[in-house]
């Protein structure tokens, strides 16, 4: 298990609930959180090796929503 972090434009409770299902479906529930309290909506994931950083920040992207890798 990895964790990776992603500065996003998912910035409010609405836009968490938004991209829930599609978040859910890549990475599963429980997987990861938005912090929207941080000015840079920091997107928390913890993700087996079968999931890369680009299907992370193209699952973000079709719901509507930039992701860009942060170390």
């Amino acid at each position: 298990m990895e964790t990776q972090k992603f500065k996003t434009t998912i910035n409010c409770s609405g836009c968490v609930a938004k991209v829930t299902p599609a978040l859910n479906a890549a990475i599963g529930e429980d997987k990861w959180e938005v912090d929207t309290q941080n000015p840079e909506k920091i997107l928390t994931v913890t993700v087996a090796d079968s999931v890369t950083e680009e299907q992370i920040v193209q699952t973000v992207k079709k719901v509507g929503f930039k992701a860009e890798k942060i170390d």
